[in-house]
């Protein structure tokens, strides 16, 4: 029979136990949630005044009244975002680098060589916030009235049409590389030192084609010098509702260059969540919603794994398309 002492110490220790248990579980959700304690840096991979800038300067402009610290804007231009992406993949669990990603360091130049860091598995996406559609120009008193009339004179000569583009391995370069695999044509590619020079050579006569986002050919568009031929997304755009897709016209190519935030790999899940938390509730303010408004696009929320899915399909489509 045990001894009388051992009875009442082992009727006691088990309410102490749950009390314990109870007191560290209290504690436990006493602990404040994460948020940032020192400024966070925003890096861009292009240089101030591009779409990638502009961009990104806009969302962090609605979010800072909702974050308690300073949202530092970092430019670092160079090799298409790739040299930016590089130097963010390399940094550990510290929660506090954001990159805007989603465009050619993510989607397109992985593609065409070997880069210091895997787009599928060195970050951790928080959220898409543009879905950047792109489109098809032409000079206004362009001989070809359309697409169809476009790839049939691509059909009767190689390298017949030349396209500019912003450069090899760029997201605007990758379009003509899937449509050329789509529709079975081969186009001159004349790669230019960016996005602007290329529309310009459009404008001149010097090159056939180009592919652009409205936020840098709507000027020229609604100048007169330029003509949209067709979308490069899955469905049509309101800005734009009489320009049909590339699919619709009977190729596939359903390519966008998406705008987001990813964070390296190593990141904390709750970092991860206070920002796409965040800057979620940034989009609803009215700057952001002028914003998207300006650059004729719409709301083009993701999560994070949607956002992940996303870039890896458009990624996926142009490696298989070069081959």
């Amino acid at each position: 029979m045990p001894h009388r002492r051992q009875v009442l110490t082992g009727m006691a220790a088990a309410p102490l136990a749950a009390i314990s248990h109870q007191a560290l579980s209290q504690a436990a959700s006493a602990q404040p949630a994460w948020q940032p304690s020192h400024p966070v840096q925003c890096i861009i991979g292009f240089a101030p005044g591009g779409g990638a800038d502009l961009i990104a300067r806009a969302i962090i402009e609605a979010a800072q009244p909702l974050i308690p610290q300073p949202l530092v804007v970092v430019n670092r231009p160079g090799a298409g975002g790739t040299i930016a992406a590089q130097q963010v993949a390399a940094l550990g669990a510290e929660g506090h680098t954001l990159l805007m990603g989603g465009g050619s360091e993510s989607t397109s130049i992985p593609a065409y060589r070997t880069l210091p860091y895997d787009p599928k598995t060195s970050f951790r996406a928080v959220l898409r916030l543009m879905r950047q559609r792109m489109f098809i120009l032409a000079k206004a008193d362009s001989r070809w009235r359309s697409m169809a009339e476009v790839i049939a004179a691509a059909k009767v000569k190689p390298q017949a049409v030349s396209h500019g583009s912003s450069g090899i391995g760029s997201i605007y370069h990758s379009v003509f590389v899937v449509l050329e695999k789509r529709a079975g044509v081969e186009f001159l590619h004349v790669p230019y030192t960016g996005g602007a020079p290329g529309l310009q050579a459009v404008a001149a006569g010097q090159v056939d084609l180009m592919v652009a986002s409205p936020e840098e050919f709507k000027g020229l568009a609604d100048g007169g010098l330029l003509k949209v031929l067709a979308c490069c997304s899955a469905d049509r755009a309101e800005s734009y509702p009489a320009v049909p897709t590339l699919t619709e016209l009977g190729w596939a190519v359903e390519i966008e260059n998406m705008k987001g935030w990813v964070m390296p790999a190593a990141t904390p899940a709750p970092a991860i969540g206070y920002f796409h938390d965040r800057f979620r509730a940034a989009m609803a303010r009215p700057g952001w919603q002028a914003f998207l408004e300006r650059a004729g696009d719409t709301d083009g929320y993701l999560d994070g794994p949607g956002f992940q899915r996303a870039m890896d399909a458009v990624l996926d489509a142009i490696t298989a398309a070069k081959g």
